[in-house]
């Protein structure tokens, strides 16, 4: 019996020949949201590293699709005063003339 005429096989991989090229019909387009979660909860305060277990009541800070949950409104202001650059030069490299620290 010849399987590759049964008609319902979309790919038959037992065939010494076989080469994939067919997509199925999932994979004619491209999903929009690709290795992309809805949304990312953060319970462990970037501050102290401390695991929150209750949420409930503890400060917190929505940067897009993150929620960061912090132990106190102390480390949340923290958090919010540290600068975006790193505010020290590397000790291997104190001229920072921009070279990768690769």
């Amino acid at each position: 019996m010849d399987i590759a005429n049964q008609g319902s096989i979309v790919h038959n991989s037992n065939v010494s020949n076989y080469i994939a090229t067919d997509p199925l019909a999932r994979d004619q387009t491209q999903s929009s949201r690709l290795h992309e979660p809805a949304q990312i909860l953060s319970s462990t305060d970037p501050i102290t590293g401390r695991e929150i277990d209750d949420l409930t009541g503890h400060p917190y800070i929505i940067d897009g699709n993150v929620t960061m949950y912090f132990e106190t409104e102390a480390t949340r202001q923290e958090f919010m005063d540290m600068p975006i650059d790193h505010p020290f030069h590397l000790v291997d490299n104190p001229t920072d003339e921009g070279y990768d620290e690769g």
